[in-house]
């Protein structure tokens, strides 16, 4: 039999190729013969960097840099096409994992160190930089970014603005232009999300990072006063910034990269085509991704959706597993999902600790479901 485990990280526990193989050491102890076709994936978040790094012939250099309080931190940009491309990975500069949770407050966290990796990269020679947008700890429209690469944000007296979304409020213009040499950026998201409004940057994903209701109001008016002076004195950048689809990723990253001409690409889109997911697809019995929760944002334009709808327009069967299960199963089955297993229930569900060993435990548990996937499964 031909399986192809193809999951996406496991946040805060396990990345994806440690997730594959884990599963891969459970299946080969039941059924050793069958023929496993590895292909961990990412769809802009942490891990898209790692995930690249071993699908394509490339090189990767690293990049100091700071994280989203300015403190120093390693980052590093990988090289493909003779060093006409490279990717860069969002997260880490920008990740909410890279703070303490007392030290989330997306009103002051900036992401001036992307802007950091991206220098790099133009520096470097890329003419085009593919930035992974996913799992970030700011919420500043990428205005710490567009400072590092020269376009700075003024008050009314012309003084350079503080860090943060919410000092954006007074943003009055920009000074200085973008160094970017003619390099094209591309957004890699899965998130249709706009910078502005009730589904927007702030009020989406501003109160995972530390925002209460008052921080989310404060942030989403600040983000339109700067959005309306990025529109103004940014040339090239698109008439009605705020609502572009994709303008919301990553605390408004991607309305930073649609405003210096750049584009939104779907993230698990690039990754599948980077990791040949399609060819091999087409050549197995039986497909098996994951994430850390599988709920009702994983049908929506995320790894498990793109890899679930892949497997049903080919006929084949799906399996999901996660730490915790919260989707239907209709709903799952509807995306092409056969079945799916949660980690927590597998260790005796929460009211048994399940949820403190699927944290602590997890690459046993995998490797416990992989084999009862043999069982259940294998010719």
């Amino acid at each position: 039999m031909r399986v192809l485990l193809c999951p996406d990280k496991f946040a805060g526990t396990l990345p994806a190729p440690e997730v594959a193989a884990a599963v891969a050491a459970g299946w080969r102890e039941v059924a050793g013969d069958d023929e496993l076709l590895i292909r961990p994936l990412a769809d802009g978040g942490p891990g898209f960097l790692d995930v690249l790094a071993d699908a394509l012939d490339g090189r990767r250099v690293p990049v100091p840099t700071v994280d989203p309080l300015g403190r120093p931190a390693a980052g590093e940009i990988l090289l493909t096409d003779g060093g006409s491309t490279a990717w860069l990975e969002s997260a880490q500069a920008c990740g909410l994992h890279l703070l303490a949770a007392d030290e989330r407050d997306p009103k002051a966290t900036t992401s001036y160190g992307l802007g950091l990796l991206v220098a790099a990269a133009v520096e470097a020679g890329a003419r085009t930089v593919i930035i992974g947008l996913g799992g970030s700890g700011t919420n500043d429209a990428g205005a710490g970014m567009l400072t590092a690469l020269g376009v700075t944000p003024l008050d009314e007296a012309g003084l350079a603005l503080p860090y943060g979304g919410a000092a954006l409020a007074a943003t009055a213009r920009l000074d200085g232009a973008p160094r970017l040499r003619d390099a094209r950026l591309v957004a890699a998201t899965d998130v249709d999300n706009p910078l502005l409004g009730l589904h927007g940057a702030s009020n989406v994903f501003g109160p995972q990072k530390g925002a209460d209701r008052a921080d989310v109001l404060l942030l989403d008016a600040a983000l339109e006063r700067f959005a309306a002076v990025l529109e103004r004195d940014l040339p090239g950048c698109p008439p009605r910034l705020g609502t572009l689809p994709g303008g919301g990723a990553a605390g408004g990253l991607g309305a930073a990269i649609l405003a210096l001409g750049g584009r939104c690409e779907s993230g698990i889109g690039l990754v599948t085509r980077a990791t040949g997911l399609d060819v091999a697809l087409d050549g197995v019995d039986l497909v098996i991704t994951g994430e850390g929760s599988f709920d009702h944002q994983s049908l929506r334009g995320k790894v498990v959706a793109g890899v679930a709808g892949a497997a049903r327009d080919r006929g084949l069967p799906c399996v999901v597993l996660a730490g915790q299960v919260s989707t239907g199963r209709r709903e799952a089955a509807a995306a092409g999902v056969t079945d799916a297993y949660s980690l927590v229930e597998h260790f005796g569900g929460e009211e048994r600790g399940g949820l403190a060993a699927a944290l602590s435990r997890p690459a046993e548990g995998l490797r416990e479901l992989g084999a009862r996937l043999a069982r259940q499964w294998s010719r």
